[in-house]
Protein backbone atom coordinates (compact mmCIF):
# COMPACT_ATOMS: atom_id res chain seq x y z
CA UNK A 1 0.00 0.00 0.00
CA UNK A 2 1.46 3.35 -1.05
CA UNK A 3 0.57 6.07 1.46
CA UNK A 4 1.37 9.66 0.62
CA UNK A 5 1.46 12.41 3.21
CA UNK A 6 0.31 15.63 1.56
CA UNK A 7 0.98 19.09 2.95
CA UNK A 8 -2.62 20.19 2.39
CA UNK A 9 -3.95 17.32 4.49
CA UNK A 10 -1.43 18.00 7.25
CA UNK A 11 -2.44 21.67 7.28
CA UNK A 12 -6.14 20.77 7.39
CA UNK A 13 -5.46 18.51 10.36
CA UNK A 14 -3.38 21.18 12.11
CA UNK A 15 -6.10 23.76 11.43
CA UNK A 16 -8.70 21.44 12.97
CA UNK A 17 -6.61 20.59 16.04
CA UNK A 18 -5.72 24.20 16.79
CA UNK A 19 -9.33 25.32 16.41
CA UNK A 20 -10.56 22.50 18.63
CA UNK A 21 -8.02 23.48 21.30
CA UNK A 22 -9.00 27.15 21.09
CA UNK A 23 -12.72 26.43 21.20
CA UNK A 24 -12.33 24.11 24.17
CA UNK A 25 -10.19 26.64 26.01
CA UNK A 26 -12.85 29.30 25.34
CA UNK A 27 -15.40 27.17 27.19
CA UNK A 28 -12.96 26.70 30.07
CA UNK A 29 -12.24 30.45 30.24
CA UNK A 30 -15.98 31.19 30.36
CA UNK A 31 -16.43 28.68 33.17
CA UNK A 32 -13.52 30.19 35.09
CA UNK A 33 -14.99 33.67 34.70
CA UNK A 34 -18.08 32.44 36.52
CA UNK A 35 -15.98 31.12 39.41
CA UNK A 36 -14.12 34.45 39.71
CA UNK A 37 -17.17 36.24 41.09
CA UNK A 38 -16.70 36.74 44.81
CA UNK A 39 -13.29 35.07 44.93
CA UNK A 40 -10.47 37.58 44.90
CA UNK A 41 -7.74 34.92 44.57
CA UNK A 42 -9.17 33.81 41.20
CA UNK A 43 -9.62 37.31 39.77
CA UNK A 44 -7.94 37.60 36.36
CA UNK A 45 -7.53 33.86 35.80
CA UNK A 46 -10.11 33.72 32.99
CA UNK A 47 -8.45 36.65 31.21
CA UNK A 48 -5.06 34.94 31.46
CA UNK A 49 -6.43 31.63 30.19
CA UNK A 50 -8.11 33.42 27.28
CA UNK A 51 -4.97 35.36 26.37
CA UNK A 52 -2.75 32.27 26.44
CA UNK A 53 -4.96 29.34 25.41
CA UNK A 54 -7.71 30.87 23.27
CA UNK A 55 -6.26 33.89 21.49
CA UNK A 56 -3.06 32.13 20.43
CA UNK A 57 -4.78 29.06 18.92
CA UNK A 58 -7.21 31.33 17.06
CA UNK A 59 -4.29 33.38 15.70
CA UNK A 60 -2.43 30.24 14.67
CA UNK A 61 -5.57 28.81 13.05
CA UNK A 62 -5.97 32.04 11.04
CA UNK A 63 -2.37 31.82 9.82
CA UNK A 64 -2.66 28.11 8.98
CA UNK A 65 -5.97 28.80 7.22
CA UNK A 66 -4.40 31.51 5.07
CA UNK A 67 -1.47 29.22 4.17
CA UNK A 68 -3.95 26.45 3.38
CA UNK A 69 -5.98 28.77 1.15
CA UNK A 70 -2.85 29.82 -0.75
CA UNK A 71 -1.81 26.19 -1.21
CA UNK A 72 -5.27 25.24 -2.48
CA UNK A 73 -5.25 28.11 -4.97
CA UNK A 74 -1.76 27.10 -6.15
CA UNK A 75 -3.05 23.54 -6.54
CA UNK A 76 -5.82 24.66 -8.87
CA UNK A 77 -8.70 24.90 -6.40
CA UNK A 78 -10.30 28.17 -5.37
CA UNK A 79 -12.73 27.97 -2.44
CA UNK A 80 -13.64 31.62 -3.00
CA UNK A 81 -15.41 30.67 -6.24
CA UNK A 82 -17.39 27.75 -4.80
CA UNK A 83 -20.49 29.44 -3.47
CA UNK A 84 -21.15 31.77 -0.58
CA UNK A 85 -20.24 29.51 2.31
CA UNK A 86 -16.55 30.45 2.23
CA UNK A 87 -17.35 34.16 2.27
CA UNK A 88 -19.64 33.66 5.25
CA UNK A 89 -16.95 31.62 7.00
CA UNK A 90 -14.31 34.30 6.37
CA UNK A 91 -16.56 37.02 7.76
CA UNK A 92 -17.25 34.98 10.90
CA UNK A 93 -13.56 34.12 11.31
CA UNK A 94 -12.29 37.69 11.01
CA UNK A 95 -14.91 38.98 13.46
CA UNK A 96 -14.09 36.07 15.79
CA UNK A 97 -10.35 36.75 15.77
CA UNK A 98 -10.89 40.48 16.31
CA UNK A 99 -13.29 39.86 19.16
CA UNK A 100 -10.95 37.28 20.64
CA UNK A 101 -8.22 39.91 20.80
CA UNK A 102 -10.45 42.23 22.85
CA UNK A 103 -11.83 39.57 25.17
CA UNK A 104 -8.99 39.31 27.76
CA UNK A 105 -9.43 42.95 28.78
CA UNK A 106 -13.19 42.47 29.06
CA UNK A 107 -12.76 39.33 31.15
CA UNK A 108 -10.29 41.13 33.42
CA UNK A 109 -12.97 43.78 33.97
CA UNK A 110 -15.50 41.07 34.87
CA UNK A 111 -17.51 41.28 31.64
CA UNK A 112 -18.26 37.99 29.86
CA UNK A 113 -20.27 39.22 26.87
CA UNK A 114 -17.41 39.30 24.38
CA UNK A 115 -16.19 35.86 25.47
CA UNK A 116 -19.66 34.41 25.02
CA UNK A 117 -20.07 36.11 21.64
CA UNK A 118 -16.66 34.79 20.53
CA UNK A 119 -17.71 31.28 21.50
CA UNK A 120 -20.98 31.67 19.56
CA UNK A 121 -19.04 32.93 16.51
CA UNK A 122 -16.69 29.93 16.79
CA UNK A 123 -19.69 27.60 16.83
CA UNK A 124 -21.32 29.45 13.91
CA UNK A 125 -18.14 29.26 11.82
CA UNK A 126 -17.75 25.54 12.51
CA UNK A 127 -21.44 24.97 11.69
CA UNK A 128 -20.96 26.84 8.40
CA UNK A 129 -17.97 24.70 7.45
CA UNK A 130 -19.61 21.42 8.40
CA UNK A 131 -22.83 22.31 6.53
CA UNK A 132 -21.34 23.85 3.37
CA UNK A 133 -24.29 22.78 1.26
CA UNK A 134 -26.70 24.94 3.26
CA UNK A 135 -24.71 28.01 2.29
CA UNK A 136 -24.41 27.42 -1.44
CA UNK A 137 -21.21 25.38 -1.70
CA UNK A 138 -20.62 23.78 -5.06
CA UNK A 139 -17.81 21.58 -3.74
CA UNK A 140 -18.10 17.82 -3.74
CA UNK A 141 -18.71 16.68 -0.20
CA UNK A 142 -18.32 12.96 -0.82
CA UNK A 143 -14.82 11.54 -1.06
CA UNK A 144 -13.86 9.79 -4.23
CA UNK A 145 -11.11 7.33 -4.95
CA UNK A 146 -8.26 8.55 -7.16
CA UNK A 147 -8.18 7.06 -10.63
CA UNK A 148 -5.04 5.10 -9.77
CA UNK A 149 -6.61 3.44 -6.72
CA UNK A 150 -7.51 -0.19 -7.21
CA UNK A 151 -9.49 -2.23 -4.73
CA UNK A 152 -8.76 -5.93 -4.78
CA UNK A 153 -9.83 -8.74 -2.52
CA UNK A 154 -7.37 -11.41 -1.56
CA UNK A 155 -8.45 -14.75 -0.18
CA UNK A 156 -6.01 -17.23 1.24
Amino acid sequence: MNLKLEAVNVLRWLHFVVLAAGGGAAVVALLLSGFEEGKEELRGLAATVWAKFVAWPFRLALIVGIVLLVMLIQGGQNPLKNGHYFHIKLLLVFVLVGLSEMTPKALAAGKRGSALLALVLFLAASFTVYNKGLFGSRLKTTPELPAAAVVTSQTH
